[in-house]
């Protein structure tokens, strides 16, 4: 039952995420307003709207709000879900070590640093 609930959640969460995604591309900001009053184009005020939010604006809140709700879910659900380990290598499986042949010995110090250099 919560593997099903964490899925549902998950698969709103994608989905809110990728509305308010394509909903804050499909507005345009103040800046593009600007130009217009300068003889571009038309507009109904020098910054933007100053009137109340439309459809879009008051979409992409609605969508961010399921978003933070949404992400606080799937933290609460994935802690729920997995208890905390007392360490990282608890479920960890050592293999043996088998011995290896001994090491080769080291070439032979007769003292000095090497035969080519001049003394």
């Amino acid at each position: 039952m919560g593997g099903l609930v964490f899925s549902i959640v998950l698969t709103v969460h994608v989905l809110a995420g990728l509305g308010v995604i394509g909903l804050v591309l499909m507005q345009h900001g103040k800046g593009a307003d600007m130009g217009a009053a300068f003889g571009s184009g038309a507009s109904g005020s020098l910054f933007g709207s100053s009137g109340s939010a439309n459809f879009l604006s008051r979409m992409t809140a609605g969508l961010a709000g399921v978003f933070f709700v949404t992400s606080l879910g799937l933290s609460y659900l994935a802690g729920a879900k997995s208890p905390v380990a007392s360490s990282v290598m608890e479920g960890a499986v050592v293999a043996p070590v088998e011995p290896s042949a001994a090491p080769a010995a080291p070439p032979a110090n007769d003292g000095s640093k090497s035969k080519d250099i001049p003394r």
